[in-house]
Parts: structure tokens; sequence; C-alpha cells
């Protein structure tokens, strides 16, 4: 059977619509079409279906295409509003799908009005956030941002850790030296803690890569995670048996604004303890540095991935044994950024994007290859980065591989302990100029420009184009 042609047509808002665009009454239309008002109004309020016949005196009437009739909704269609509802600000209002889709149909206008109220609210935001960035206002803050706001204002070096990661993992080479340190851990979490770990496959997880059972105190780990990141995640659930009393002081510490961001920090520091048994500061220190900070090197050396290695390298501010002070960013193919850590000062801003003319973006065109360039900010300042791509943790269906971009960097001075900056003529460089996101950047001109600083007014000539789509006056805003 065509379930098409047997399909029942409810179409009483966009009726009501061509009604109301016609300036006519139920009681005229209904005479119009041969029809009594009551059935009219039950069709508008799609207790009634639509017939064919209707139909064709609708098209009769008044010369209306039917194909227009068939559209569902107006301007602002259903995954529009869906995404707009989405939003924190409507937390605790669970819109149902049906109300989005009966919105979107039945009151377009209002849906469309909706939606031009959410954008300019979203730009609004936007641009306060940049303006905050500007000024050194805080703006409205997330629990990820509060959090990455503490660690950046410990230099991302926390020494207590670092401490006590090099005594647990001394212990474990004490205890079983000679194998890999997920075997050590593996078996130090059975022998002192009573808990397994085991590996499942990925239609059992779904989308957990790593999920601690306490009742029967395992560790259950993804199949779709490498070694690296499996032991990543073992060593966090050594971090939390070993050091929780710990962890959990150190987070009180800090005064967390609320609960969501309490632990989201205690995530952030144990996953900070991980790294510091996993690569404990000492050794890791000793080998960047005897190596040029060579991260295939210290990736070998301590069973890491490429992401590991130089996020361990931005934690290395030990007054006693001081690592070359890295900035570290991570971007995905769309340009949003997921990791922002410095021990030393921090080229880019807090909102927004990096410029598109650092080839962190352009690391995406040669996948796994270290790319490297010399780049220099609004102040003068010059900087030695490199960027690669790296795998996402875990995968999908939806999933490609090397889909994120490491960029790691430091001020042009500590170039020469690299060896990744060997063969550059490091007193002449080639330098690239950059900013900050393009609301906050004030170079001009600058055909890569997506958007005009907020501080700055737009300088349109309708006699002259630039090669930048957003010419600006040099004078701040007044």
């Amino acid at each position: 059977m065509d379930t098409n042609a047997d399909r029942k047509l409810f179409l009483g808002g966009r009726l009501k619509r061509l009604r109301r665009d016609l300036a006519l009454t139920q009681t005229a239309m209904a005479a119009d079409l041969g029809v009594s008002p009551s059935y009219l109004n039950h069709i508008e309020r799609n207790q009634r279906p639509v017939s064919a016949q209707l139909l064709l005196r609708l098209a009769e009437t008044y010369d209306v295409d039917l194909r227009t009739l068939g559209q569902s909704g107006g301007p602002a269609t259903e995954s529009q509003l869906a995404e707009a509802f989405s939003d924190p600000l409507f937390q605790g209002l669970a819109v149902p799908r049906h109300e989005i889709v009966q919105m979107a149909e039945d009151q377009p206008a209002a849906a469309d009005a909706l939606l031009r109220l959410y954008r300019a609210f979203s730009d609004r935001r936007a641009r306060d956030r940049a303006e905050a960035d500007v000024t050194g206002g805080a703006g409205d803050e997330t629990p990820a941002d509060w959090v990455r706001e503490y660690v950046q204002s410990r230099r991302n070096h926390f020494p207590e850790l670092d401490a006590l990661g090099e005594t647990l993992a001394a212990a474990l080479d004490d205890e079983t030296p000679g194998e890999s340190f997920e075997t050590r851990s593996r078996r130090w979490l059975q022998s002192r803690h009573s808990l397994a770990v085991r590996t499942l496959p990925a239609d059992v997880m779904v989308e957990w890569t790593r999920r601690y059972d306490p009742h029967r105190r395992r560790l259950l780990l993804s199949e779709t995670l490498g070694p690296s990141s499996r032991a990543f995640a073992v060593a966090f659930q050594l971090a939390l048996a070993e050091h929780d009393a710990e962890l959990t002081a150190l987070t009180e510490a800090a005064s967390p604004p609320d609960e969501p961001t309490r632990r989201l920090l205690k995530v952030s520091l144990t996953n900070t303890l991980a790294a510091a048994v996993l690569m404990p500061y000492a050794a890791f220190h000793q080998t960047a540095e005897a190596g040029g900070y060579d991260l295939a090197r210290l990736q070998a050396r301590f069973g890491v991935s490429f992401e590991q290695a130089s996020h361990r390298l931005t934690t290395l501010s030990r007054p006693t044994a001081r690592g070359v002070p890295f900035f570290l960013m991570r971007v995905d193919q769309a340009g949003n950024i997921s990791k922002r850590f410095a021990s030393g000062a921090f080229p880019f801003s807090r909102f927004g994007g990096a410029c598109p003319r650092w080839r962190l973006h352009s690391a995406f065109r040669t996948p796994g290859r270290i790319v490297t360039q010399i780049i220099e900010t609004p102040d003068g300042q010059r900087w030695f980065t490199l960027a690669r791509t790296v795998d996402r943790q875990g995968h999908d269906a939806f999933t490609e591989g090397h889909d994120l971009a490491i960029g790691l960097g430091c001020e042009l001075k500590h170039a020469h302990r690299l060896i990744h900056a060997r063969g550059l003529d490091l007193s002449a460089p080639e330098v690239t100029p950059i900013g900050p996101a393009c609301r906050l950047c004030h170079r001009h001109p600058c055909a890569e420009r997506a958007a005009p600083p907020v501080d700055r007014p737009l300088k349109v000539d309708d006699w002259a184009k630039s090669i930048s789509p957003y010419p600006f006056d040099d004078a701040a805003r007044p």
C-alpha cells in the first residue's frame, strides 16, 4: 500500500496563515470554499484533515500554489529552534520536540521573531565576552572557564602533585621493574585496592571510554582506546585510588563556586596527577633537556601520545629544574578550542579562535606531520611554534582520524634549545604576523579577517575595495 497516498494532511496552521494573509474571517473563507464555518474551524485546529477536494477549491478560489501549503514551517525551521532551545539559557525548561514542531509550523512569524531575538542575544553575549577580554573583565563564566582560569593562575604547575606522582612512579618501579606501566599499574590496583581492569567492546561501553564500577570494583575501558590512552586511563584510576584525599583537599582549597565546577576541577587535578605518574617530573625534564625537547623521543621513552607529551611540557615550572615555558592550544577542524595551557606567557585571547594565519589550522592538510612556524603578535613578541594533528580519544562512526590539532610554542628566545628549530636562521627568521581572535585584532589590512574588531568603527568606502572584507578606522570607537 502506498502510505504517502493514504497519509492524512493536517494543515491547520498554514491554512490559518493563508486566511489571515487574505484578511478573511473564518465565516468569509468558509463561504468562499463552500464549507461550514465550524468545519473550517476544525481544520484550522488540526482536528480534521484537509481533503483533496478542499485543496483543489483553495487553489481555484485563491490562486494558491499547493506546493507552498505542503512546505512545513516558515523561515524558522525545527532544527534552528531546537538549537536555540538547547542553549544553557533555557536550562530546566525542557521544551518538548512536539512543541517546537508546532511552533515552527503553526506560528512561523513568532518562531522567526524568537530566533531573531535569540541570535541578537547570542551576538551580544559573544561581543560582551570579547570586550571583557579586551578590558580584563570576567564576562559570563562557565565551569570550564573557571577551571581553565584557575589552572592558568597556577601557571599549570602543581608541585604537590608532581611530588606525589614521582613517589608513586618510583614505588611502581620498585615493585615490578622492567614491565610496562600499564601492566605494573593493573597489578598494583589489583593487589593494593582489589580493583580489576577490564577492556570491553565498544558496543558494550557505548559512549564511555572509561567507567569505574564501584560495586564490582572494576575499571572498564573501551576497546577504542589506543595503548597510550589506555595507560592514561589506568593512571587516572590509580591516582584516585592512592590520593583521593589529597586531590579533594586541593580542590576544596581552590574554593570553586559551585558543585559542577568543583567536580570538573577535581577531574583536572586528577589528570595532572596521572600525567605526573606516567611522566615523573625529574625524569621527564632530564629527557626533554637532553634530547632538545624531541617529542618523538619523549613519546617513546614514556609510552605516551604526542598530546600527552606536549601537555606535560607546559607544566615544567619547578624552580630548581625549569623547562622551556611552553604554551599549548588544541583545536578541531571547525576551529573550536578545547584546550589552552601555558607555563609562561600566552599570546592568544581567552575567547574566540586563533588567527587563521597560524599554521595550527593548516596542520590538517598534512596529517601526522609536525609543521613549524615563527609568528609575531601585535605587541612585537616573536614565538616559535609547532603544530601536528592527533587522533581524538576513542571514536565512533562519525569520527575521522587526525581530527584534532595540537599547537605548541614558546618565545623565540628559547627556540635554540629545541631540536624542532634546528636548521632555521633564528637571528633573521621568516616571520608571519598574526593577531588574536578577529574581533580583538587591530592588524590591517588582512584578507583572512572574519569579523571587524569590536572596539573600532568600520570604514566602508563605496569607491574602493580593500583586501579585507572589514576595513576599519584606527581610532578607537568612542
